[in-house]
């Protein structure tokens, strides 16, 4: 079975600027981006940014991420209580994508980081092309991750217009945007070309 030939192989390199293929490994000739074979201490890099964001994600769920007053009175809610206010009041489309936005995707990224750096570290071959999907997709709904902060906003800003009534983000939001920058950091700093490392071993 013939195996397909690498980039290290036929001398070229990908551009993580442009995407220009480019056989003068020393810069890009279109945008002038130094080019590497491999990100610098990708999975370092990666690792800290994703353990961070973990670290980050308990304050996030613990604190309170707005202040709600309605006629004097008013309390604080974290994002679950948030979450389970809405779907009580009977607005379940802005409950489930709190929660989604809250809990479902920033998991799902936590598992997916961790699955990809502990395979890219171990130089594994396990399901390569499954492992490269996993990882588009985490790149993907990267830019979704603030639907969470923008609700809270967009809540706030119209909660404004009763007079009797505010709504005001609480510190949590800020942990909350921190572990969305984070995890997209971490992702960005993640070479996907160590998916394939294990194939090039064998």
């Amino acid at each position: 079975m013939n195996r397909p030939l690498y980039a290290r192989q036929l001398n070229v390199a990908g551009c993580l600027t442009c995407g220009l293929v480019c056989r003068d490994l020393s810069r890009c000739p279109r945008c002038r981006t130094r080019l590497h074979d491999r990100r610098s201490d990708s999975l370092v890099r990666s690792w800290a940014l994703l353990l961070a964001g973990i670290i980050f994600y308990l304050p996030a769920n613990v604190l309170p991420v707005m202040h709600t007053s309605l006629f004097g009175k008013g309390g604080e809610s974290t994002i679950m209580a948030g979450v389970i206010d809405f779907w009580r009041a009977g607005s379940y489309g802005i409950a489930l994508v709190i929660f989604v936005a809250s809990v479902v995707i920033p998991c799902m990224k936590f598992l997916s980081l961790i699955l990809l750096l502990v395979a890219s570290q171990r130089r594994s071959a396990w399901a390569m092309p499954e492992r490269a999907r996993i990882y588009r997709l985490v790149e993907g709904i990267g830019y979704w991750s603030m639907l969470d902060v923008v609700v809270v906003a967009a809540v706030s800003a119209l909660v404004q217009f009763q007079t009797l009534s505010t709504v005001e983000p609480r510190s949590g939001i800020l942990f909350f945007g921190l572990v969305v920058i984070l995890t997209m950091l971490s992702a960005m700093a993640y070479d996907p070309r160590l998916i394939w490392q294990g194939d090039d071993d064998e």
